[in-house]
């Protein structure tokens, strides 16, 4: 499948996270990236977990795309990235704001020379604003969005999301935009120049914290692995673990009263409505964990389940992986690798006319295509 970017060339100038897994939804997609990295390589190239010498992160995160070393320090190698810039359909990059300008790689240098270039600058902050030049960390980015200060135990201490949120959030927005901008472009021929900040994207996506904050006038606060809004939404106690049940409304939980054999509870005034039934959440609680702790995890999922109502055991990586579902859905993906062989990946995630796309090759060896790239792009002088 030649996948629905097929023919749209993309410079990335990215490194580390967000720029390259912005890079590799796009390369999934069909699109030709081409990535530019300094000698010493793409900062991930030097990071654990290693397989044979091989970064996993730099594997997983940049598939399907073509590797070129250029010293952006060399008036030769810079010249180089113009010129290459001058052929290509869109650039991302996540320099700190104004250091891709100070280059000559800027948004206005380059559109100048490619009117039609679509130009993505992802960096924590964004190119404009107090807080521009902060130090572009997903953990600054979680501490600083009302993520953190919204997230940990009852009571406790913020606590960060056990992923890079922000990184591959900011990464996952900027494909968007530059997909919008292709659309646009082709309606008008214009090109545009995307601003994608880490602090923007996670930020919008805090519905429930802005929902708590902008209408209700509250601050979130820490509940764990419970919803803030809705009980019995959450973890409970088994005799070997935790299961998950989600209650949204009032017919699922009088079925949930009648299996755990308290049906009265469901004509309780404390217990009427969703929002009744959070301000009493303990007592929900401990109602529910005196039928759930006394039974396995796998027995309290089973009999929810019988009933229809929405419920889970808690699963780790691996056995999430593992799972048939996932084969089923095909989320890991072995690709050829030319020092392990085969690589496992995770590709973008949407079917499209039922198949999966996925990038054709694995992480490029670094500098290992600038004599393909440079012929392709008719630059083979400058090889």
């Amino acid at each position: 499948m030649s996948g629905p970017l097929s023919g749209i060339r993309v410079l990335d100038l990215s490194r580390v996270l967000a720029g390259p897994y912005c890079t590799a939804l796009l390369a999934d997609l069909g699109a030709e990236i081409i990535k530019i990295e300094p000698p010493q390589g793409d900062d991930y190239r030097h990071i654990g977990p290693f397989k044979d010498g091989e970064s996993a992160l730099f594997t997983l995160n940049n598939r399907g795309k073509r590797s070129l070393v250029l010293d952006l320090k060399d008036p030769a190698d810079l010249a180089l990235a113009r010129a290459i810039a001058a052929r290509v359909d869109v650039v991302v990059e996540n320099f700190r704001p104004g250091v891709a300008a100070r280059l000559g790689l800027g948004a206005e240098a380059l559109r100048a020379e490619n009117p039609r270039l679509i130009y993505c600058s992802i960096s924590g902050f964004g190119q404009e604003g107090p807080f521009r030049d902060l130090p572009a960390y997903d953990l600054v980015v979680q501490a600083m969005s009302g993520l953190m200060a919204a997230t940990g135990e009852e009571g406790g201490a913020p606590l960060k999301a056990g992923e890079s949120v922000a990184d591959l959030i900011a990464g996952l927005f900027a494909s968007w935009s530059i997909l919008a901008a292709l659309v646009r472009r082709g309606a008008t021929g214009e090109g545009a120049t995307l601003d994608v900040a880490m602090y923007d994207a996670l930020f919008s996506m805090l519905t429930t914290s802005h929902a708590l904050h902008l209408y209700a006038g509250v601050a979130p606060s820490r509940v764990g692995n419970r919803h803030p809004l809705s009980t019995p939404f959450g973890c409970f106690a088994t005799s070997d673990g935790q299961v998950v049940i989600a209650v949204l409304n009032g017919k699922q939980f009088q079925r949930l009263a009648a299996l755990i054999g308290r049906p009265e509870i469901a004509d309780d005034p404390r217990f009427a409505t969703d929002e009744s039934r959070t301000a009493h959440e303990p007592e929900i609680r401990a109602v529910i964990e005196a039928w759930s702790g006394r039974l396995t995890t796998e027995e309290a999922v089973a009999a929810l389940a019988a009933e229809g109502l929405p419920t889970a055991p808690i699963r780790d990586i691996a056995q999430a992986a593992a799972s048939a579902h996932s084969a089923a859905r095909g989320l890991v993906t072995g690709l050829a690798h030319p020092v392990l062989g085969s690589a496992p990946v995770v590709g973008q995630p949407v079917r499209f006319d039922g198949a999966k796309p996925v990038a054709a090759t694995s992480a490029p060896r670094l500098g290992g295509d600038r004599a393909a790239i440079l012929k392709s792009l008719g630059l083979e002088t400058c090889a």
